[in-house]
């Protein structure tokens, strides 16, 4: 195990959604609910997702400011899918794992992923929260449009 990989620390968000569970688990793994949801805040995007929700699958959502001044490739690959259950994926040198687990509020879904060195922890569990919270009303926005 590398040294960064051992020293590594986890972070834990998480959020509950008002939907059925087959609903949310398809908007977290379609591309094109992917690029619906995933921005950290309204001044970002992601223009383009893809997503081969299978052990040993790739997947790749480009995200970018929408002024076009910064951009990065979200990518990595699948390693545990539990169907409607869990995602588990590496991206570099770094783990991520996605749970969801229906309850009588609605689905739960935890994300855990190990932080990265450049930025404050505080500073990574609130964007990737605040991109849970974009996929939560996605959700229940999508649901209330049907």
């Amino acid at each position: 195990m590398s040294t960064a990989k051992a020293n590594a620390q986890r972070i834990n968000i998480e959020t509950t959604v008002k939907a059925p569970l087959a609903e949310v688990w398809r908007a977290y793994s379609s591309p094109e609910d992917i690029k619906k949801w995933n921005s950290p805040s309204p001044d970002w995007h992601t223009p383009s997702s893809t997503v081969d929700l299978r052990e040993g699958g790739a997947f790749l959502s480009r995200m970018e400011a929408k002024d076009g001044s910064m951009g990065f490739d979200f990518a990595g690959t699948y390693t545990k899918i539990v169907d409607r259950k869990l995602i588990e994926y590496a991206f570099g040198d770094r783990t991520a794992r996605v749970e969801f687990s229906e309850g009588k509020d609605g689905v739960t879904v935890k994300v855990g992923f190990d932080a990265e060195t450049e930025n404050p922890l505080e500073q990574q569990r609130a964007g990737w929260q605040s991109i849970l919270d974009s996929f939560k009303k996605h959700v229940e926005g999508a649901g209330k449009r049907a």
